[in-house]
């Protein structure tokens, strides 16, 4: 996948816990914690400007493209 997910980064930079995000944003421990290991193939805007306005970070710091070489499907 070319899309990486940084999540895990940020929320250390913030000192924040998994618990303490999924309180604030209003998503549950289990979808975050796929979402912050990369086992998602998709997101919400709006969970993605919650965590975003939570963490007080742009988008660019949770998603990271790396060209695989491969074209998009």
């Amino acid at each position: 996948m070319s899309i990486i997910l940084r999540l895990d980064r940020v929320m250390a930079d913030r000192k924040m816990s998994l618990n303490e995000l999924s309180e604030r944003v209003g998503v549950s421990n289990v979808n975050l914690s796929k979402l912050k290991t990369g086992k998602v193939s998709a997101i919400r805007f709006s969970t993605l400007n919650a965590i975003c306005h939570t963490l007080s970070c742009q988008p660019g710091d949770i998603l990271e493209f790396i060209d695989d070489g491969k074209d998009a499907e």
